[in-house]
């Protein structure tokens, strides 16, 4: 064994009993045979679904045996073909194509391992199983040799006279799988998921394990498109290429409309289809045969639908799109934006971008390393796992957003569609039995990564045409009286700069007034509330200046209650609040108004606006005092990228000073008293 039972080991054995596997021996074989990772697991899932030693180890001598026997390497063609003339037939694991062969009025068979393609198979056969019609499938085939056919003039002696598609096929999987995810806790799921796919959780951070889930969604949600660039070696294609028979990988070069939607000629039905997924690797390298190609794809894209000819035809493969970022994410920013390695007709099309429900940040994934990131340990046989994703995309689990999460009103129709769908695809995922209750907790972060995923393709759109995709500020509300929460990308997060998002109730970013030459400091004022009395400064030991800060703006609450916060006693109310500066001025000196804002906001539940700066200082009697460096905190502002500052009017004479050019770099608002500062500042 190479490596000993855990945990999640033995919950698995005990509720997956006979549909577990050891990813080591997937691998070791996987590597020996010419065959993808999924036809391995068949293979070890029917002989050694089992943690019993002895068990597993008959099992291996079985498989070994038939991967042996029956798959074909290259150069043992005509030996495969000379056991079949002998003993009139043989058996063989291998991909099977068909094509039509309209001269005889019959199909005809390939076996691309044996190099044969003109071999006889039933037209029932057939009709069975169209995938055969596409790219092929991979399947046990009983493959027979007729001697007295191979004399005749243009005889075809090879017929595949049986097979059996390498796929689950029982009808009660689904109900298999639903019932066992009761025994597991949401984190453990997640984690027997990866290793399902041949990953080690434990080497992988949560951010990396939100890009694997992104990538199964394609596989338990219908007509679900999706995108991933990042680094080379993290592996983008392997689970469309490796884990199931339901996916289709398509490399770079011309990708036919014939292939993909259907062949007018002979009405033959593409590749959306006929899989579940169809993935495009390299996707730089890309392009149609055909000049409306990108149009047909982006149609079918967004409706599931394309026409040929005279016919509308559905369809609910998904599209995946994965390929390579050459520089840094922070450099691709700086000179284009995060969709530019798409092939050049899709690159800058903001229609097409908007048909992409999802964009994994394949930066947050790592380079794999065998030997840290690929488990020894069980998990589901992909056959298993494969044909119980397929069967929850018959399902819609949107309805568990109904009456629990409100979405913020920059959500355009295509962007609730998008987030729809990806909640959906997660919680199918995640809590795959519908009668599983689902936390607040879990919905939250499945709805957070729905809204930032989808958030992250709207940012590109915003670059390639500002105007018309200029707020991207997602929000949600959780419960009835839930406050406004504001998801971001964190690739846009830089602690340089302001975001443009609001923040989050008590909190404001402020400008110390700056003592001496250190001059004005950016600061971020943080608020907390819960039941008791006063405010608490976090800050220890607290700097003398910004304990008078705290003192000012919280006396001034307390005098101007009713104006600031209506009904509500702030006195019955203790806030924790802290201090974050930014600079060197580490004082909190001149916070008063921030501070004021802060302790507000916290308590009304409101967003501070985003993007925006605050400065100005209070008295105990409620004057604003006179700030002597206005035109140095408007240079500090412009800096940080922030979008407005908000300052006291009477700083307004000094900004006379400030160049022309910066004036073009920020919006300057201004107010007259406390009152005034607090509602510019907050959120509606």
């Amino acid at each position: 064994m190479s490596a000993a039972l855990d945990d999640l080991d033995r919950l698995a054995a005990s509720v997956f009993d006979g549909y577990i596997v050891r990813k080591d021996l997937v691998r070791k074989y996987a590597r020996q045979y010419p065959v993808p990772t999924y036809v391995v697991e068949f293979l070890l899932g029917r002989y050694c679904a089992s943690v019993n030693e002895g068990e597993i180890a008959e099992g291996l001598q079985i498989v070994e045996k038939q991967l042996k026997d029956r798959t074909v390497r290259t150069g043992d063609e005509e030996l495969f073909k000379a056991r079949a003339r002998e003993a009139g037939f043989i058996k063989i694991i291998d991909i099977v194509r068909a094509r039509l062969d309209a001269k005889n009025d019959c199909y005809v068979a390939e076996l691309p391992s044996l190099t044969l393609r003109d071999v006889r198979i039933e037209d029932q056969l057939v009709r069975d199983n169209e995938r055969m019609l596409t790219d092929g499938f991979y399947a046990e085939v009983t493959l027979t040799y007729d001697g007295i056919i191979a004399q005749e003039k243009g005889g075809r002696p090879f017929k595949i006279d049986g097979l059996r598609p390498i796929q689950m096929s029982k009808s009660d999987v689904l109900d298999v799988y639903g019932e066992a995810r009761r025994s597991f806790g949401t984190a453990q799921w997640i984690d027997f998921l990866l290793r399902s796919i041949g990953l080690e959780p434990h080497a992988f951070s949560e951010r990396a394990k939100r890009v694997a889930l992104l990538r199964m969604i394609p596989f338990v949600e219908r007509n679900y498109n999706l995108v991933e660039l990042g680094p080379r070696g993290t592996g983008k294609s392997h689970l469309f290429q490796q884990i199931s028979p339901y996916a289709h990988l398509i490399s770079g070069g011309k990708a036919t409309v014939a292939k993909m939607f259907v062949n007018n000629a002979s009405g033959q039905r593409g590749l959306v289809c006929q899989y579940d997924v169809v993935c495009f690797d390299e996707v730089s390298g890309v392009s149609f045969d055909q000049k409306d190609g990108v149009n047909i794809m982006k149609g079918y894209m967004a409706s599931g639908q394309f026409s040929r000819g005279k016919e509308n035809i559905r369809a609910e493969g998904g599209i995946v799109m994965v390929g390579n970022l050459d520089v840094d994410v922070e450099q691709q920013q700086r000179i284009a934006h995060l969709l530019s390695p798409l092939p050049p007709e899709m690159r800058d099309d903001t229609a097409f971008m908007d048909r992409i429900h999802a964009y994994a940040p394949g930066w947050d994934y790592p380079k794999l390393n065998p030997n840290d990131h690929l488990t020894d340990h069980f998990g589901l046989v992909s056959d298993f796992l494969s044909e119980c994703w397929s069967r929850l995309r018959n399902s819609n689990r949107v309805s568990v957003m109904q009456g629990r999460v409100h979405l913020g009103g920059a959500l355009s129709g295509r962007d609730i569609e998008a987030v729809n769908k990806t909640v959906s695809g997660l919680t199918k995922l995640l809590f795959p039995n519908p009668e599983l209750p689902i936390s607040d907790d879990d919905l939250e972060w499945i709805v957070r990564v729905a809204l930032e995923s989808r958030r992250r393709v709207k940012e590109q759109q915003r670059r390639v045409f500002k105007s018309e995709f200029r707020n991207t500020h997602f929000s949600y509300i959780l419960g009835a009286e839930g406050i406004e929460q504001f998801v971001s990308t964190p690739e846009l997060h830089s602690d340089e700069a302001i975001e443009s998002d609001p923040l989050p109730s008590g909190q404001v970013w402020g400008v110390s007034l700056g003592p001496g030459e250190a001059g004005p400091g950016l600061y971020r004022i943080e608020v907390t509330s819960g039941s008791g009395s006063g405010v608490k400064i976090l800050n220890q030991p607290t700097p003398p200046a910004f304990r008078e800060s705290v003192r000012v703006g919280e006396q001034n609450l307390y005098t101007r209650s009713k104006e600031l916060v209506g009904d509500r006693n702030p006195r019955e109310v203790e806030f924790s609040i802290q201090m974050r500066p930014m600079d060197v001025d580490k004082s909190g000196v001149g916070l008063g108004v921030p501070i004021l804002i802060a302790l507000c906001g916290g308590l009304l539940g409101r967003n501070t606006r985003g993007g925006i700066i605050v400065a100005g200082a209070l008295n105990l009697g409620g004057s604003i005092e006179m700030i002597p460096n206005a035109v140095q905190i408007a240079e500090l502002a412009i800096d940080k990228q922030a979008q407005t500052l908000l300052m006291p009017v009477s700083a307004r004479r000094q900004l006379n000073d400030l160049p022309d050019d910066l004036w073009t770099k920020i919006s300057i608002e201004f107010y007259k008293d406390g009152v005034d500062a607090v509602f510019k500042a907050l959120n509606e």
